[in-house]
């Protein structure tokens, strides 16, 4: 079976609205991304307690998928039509039907972090029995060690947890971070984040691990303060959120920071400066890592 596609580029005002109707004129689905993805106009979009959160990118590109007797340029008219709005341009191209869990699975191999610590998917076997595999499928929600970001915080933990802390992973993701403190000799672990998607996806990985880590969205945090506070998100909401994460570390506490390009490591540092003695940054494929001990 062979299936036809479209590709067409919306501005922001647009994209939702016009995804919907052509799910509802006859798209099988019908997926935003954003129009400049791979490029250095890519956005990033997130949301932290008390931002404004972005909700689609500027230029979004919405792909449809539909069967192979289906008329896309009809369905494309009619849900344009439906908004009052032109038709736009588009590319179309047949699919042809593959094994897509087979593909999607054969792209993520286990991922090593350290000579002790390993990420796993569940189709494959441990590739170390000596070491600790964390069991983590790729998913909704960011974080499955083979970002930069990722691995920086992982090694983090696996060279300098001594055991026994209280962890906080802020905008936790998959989890993967309060997973794997937990597994390293943390005493616990809580996660936030702003996708209650990344909480559901959490709370099932660190089911599938065996670890009692604990995800909340952030109004729902508990109050307090922990001796290791993780965050690996980008560089704006560590800009905006530094005076919370310092609130939420215990004098002689460490934080990590993590999510940042390299260039963008000095500024998070003189921001974080106020509150921590910071140690140079730790690099990877252009991303820096920050971590310090608070005063």
């Amino acid at each position: 079976m062979t299936y036809r596609q479209i590709t067409l580029t919306v501005n922001e005002r647009a994209a939702e609205e016009l995804s919907d109707a052509l799910m509802a004129h006859g798209a099988l689905c019908a997926a935003i991304e954003d129009a400049y993805a791979g490029t250095d106009e890519e956005q990033a979009l997130f949301g932290e307690p008390g931002m404004s959160t972005e909700q689609i990118w500027q230029n979004s590109k919405i792909v449809a998928l539909f069967a192979e007797d289906a008329d896309p340029a009809a369905s494309l008219a009619a849900a344009a039509a439906s908004l009052g709005i032109p038709v736009p341009e588009y590319r179309s191209e047949d699919v042809p039907e593959q094994d897509w869990v087979r593909l999607t699975q054969a792209q993520f191999d286990p991922i090593k972090i350290s000579d002790r610590l390993w990420i796993t998917p569940s189709w494959h076997d441990a590739p170390d029995p000596a070491a600790l595999s964390l069991r983590l499928d790729p998913g909704l929600a960011f974080g499955t060690g083979s970002h930069p970001t990722t691995r920086l915080c992982l090694q983090w933990l696996d060279r300098s947890l001594k055991g026994g802390e209280s962890v906080l992973d802020y905008g936790c993701g998959s989890g993967i971070l309060a997973i794997a403190a937990l597994k390293l000799g943390a005493a616990a672990a809580d996660g936030t984040d702003i996708d209650p998607q990344a909480v559901s996806a959490a709370e099932n990985n660190a089911a599938e691990n065996d670890a009692p880590a604990r995800f909340f969205l952030p109004d729902a945090l508990p109050a307090g303060q922990y001796d290791i506070v993780l965050a690996n998100i980008l560089a704006n909401p560590l800009r905006l959120l530094a005076a919370l994460l310092a609130e939420r570390t215990k004098t002689g506490g460490r934080i990590v920071l993590s999510g940042l390009l390299a260039e963008q490591a000095e500024e998070l540092a003189a921001i974080y400066g106020q509150w921590f003695d910071l140690d140079p940054a730790a690099t990877d494929e252009g991303w820096a890592c920050l971590s310090g001990v608070k005063r």
